[in-house]
């Protein structure tokens, strides 16, 4: 069922991955697209976003601003089971997300000089929860304790409007911001979305923000592109990604199962398995086979798991299964072979890394406690997926006495003549000048 890609002999780093799978996804094509989205929300606001619900979600939202009213009743409906499994989710994303916040750091130069490195939080955050094909409270869990955990004081949430409800964003999707004590929840989805949080809504209280994350469709992704100079935004997310580094010892079984948990995300989802077992191999495509047939969504599982962007890929060994996942960068890792942290050790480039037969990808994506927004399409090789960072800026807290100041005064004033900047040195001298700082010496 899953195409064959033969690499038992390796090519060059170039060459081998224009011969990895990829889907056909080309967010510059969508560009002109989502930039008039955006363009009609900052010049029309509201009335572009409700006009921009009406043709994308089939719904006209009474209010885009979603009543505190809609947030309690949608808690209080919440289904009990869910609601635990939400809570436990929300606490060990929160231990994951908190472990991610650097400390202060102080680098002592000499005697008087310092340089204290610090962590601020951005003011305000912009995160977005798709809709689409399934529901996403756990994205919202992601995108929020991260924030929270960096210390944002300012959160908004935006999730497409639902015909089903009303116009309102899903029920468990706004039961998962109340949980998180979240109030501030638009109606408004895709690049609109993007758009109103890039540059602000003033009709309907939403102010711009400083940063905006979360994952979503193409134009979503283009409308990060678009907005990237205004605001900072987190890495594009496209289709879901797993690959796995299996060999002749894993268990076919779960890595099948695996694979096709990925491929119930979207049609364009990217299955792959790399392996230097033949039979493990076979093993696992009759499973996915047979799974992909049995699943309840059979259909989309299928389109993703027979497309161009899926394939069990053929190595030599583990150590070239190893280049060939960084040279694909997947979104999601996972090692199943008989000595894992061996394998690890030699992979650079990936989102999230999932060891062993005991730890499947989908745990990730909720209650692992690492964060389930990670880089799509090879990003992984330059970017980092969601978290605290993500929330923070470094921030230099230079402290020098005059003694300090005294003993790099000659390398300053020399760099400053050099740079034809002679003024600078003069700032320096200043400090030197008789009756400045006090005592006059020179």
């Amino acid at each position: 069922m899953l195409r064959r890609i033969d690499l038992t002999t390796l090519p060059g780093d170039q060459e081998l991955r224009a011969l990895l799978p990829r889907p056909a996804v080309d967010v510059s094509a969508s560009l002109a697209a989502a930039a008039a989205l955006i363009d009609a929300v900052r010049e029309r606001g509201a009335a572009a976003l409700v006009e921009q619900a009406e043709r994308f979600d089939g719904v006209r939202p009474a209010a885009i601003a979603v009543p505190a009213a809609a947030m309690t009743d949608a808690l209080d409906a919440l289904d009990a089971d869910v609601r635990s499994a939400l809570e436990t989710t929300i606490d060990r994303v929160r231990i994951g997300s908190k472990a991610q916040v650097p400390p202060p750091m102080i680098a002592h130069l000499g005697e008087g000089a310092e340089i204290e490195l610090r962590w601020q939080p951005v003011d305000r955050v912009g995160l977005y929860v798709p809709g689409g094909k399934a529901v996403y409270p756990s994205s919202v869990v992601m995108n929020v304790v991260a924030a929270q955990a960096a210390g944002v004081r300012s959160i908004a949430v935006a999730s497409p409007a639902q015909a089903e409800h009303g116009g309102l964003p899903h029920p468990t999707i706004l039961a998962a911001c109340a949980l998180l004590a979240v109030d501030e929840v638009y109606a408004m989805g895709g690049a609109g979305a993007i758009g109103a949080f890039a540059h602000g809504v003033p009709a309907i209280g939403l102010d711009p923000v400083d940063v905006v994350t979360g994952p979503g469709n193409v134009f979503v992704a283009a409308a990060k592109r678009v907005v990237a100079g205004t605001v900072r935004v987190d890495a594009e997310a496209g289709p879901t990604e797993i690959l796995v580094i299996a060999d002749h010892t894993a268990d076919a079984e779960l890595v099948a199962a695996d694979l096709v948990s990925q491929a119930e995300h979207d049609e364009l989802a990217s299955v792959v398995l790399v392996t230097d077992s033949a039979d493990l191999a076979d093993r696992v495509d009759a499973s996915v086979a047979r799974r992909a047939a049995a699943t309840q969504a059979a259909e989309r599982v299928r389109a993703a798991i027979t497309g161009e962007q899926s394939a069990i890929v053929l190595v030599a060994d583990l150590e070239a299964a190893a280049r060939v996942s960084d040279a694909y960068a997947p979104e999601h890792l996972e090692i199943m072979t008989r000595d894992d942290d061996s394998v690890l050790a030699l992979v650079r480039h990936a989102g999230a890394i999932f060891l062993g037969p005991d730890t499947p990808v989908s745990l990730g994506d909720y209650a692992a406690g690492s964060n389930h927004v990670l880089p799509t399409g090879g990003q992984a090789r330059r970017v980092s997926g969601l978290g605290a960072a993500t929330f923070l800026r470094a921030q230099q807290v230079v402290r020098y006495d005059r003694t300090a100041l005294a003993a790099v005064r000659a390398e300053v004033t020399a760099l400053a003549a050099a740079e034809g900047l002679p003024a600078h040195g003069e700032a320096i001298e200043a400090r030197f000048d008789s009756g400045a700082g006090g005592t006059g010496a020179r």
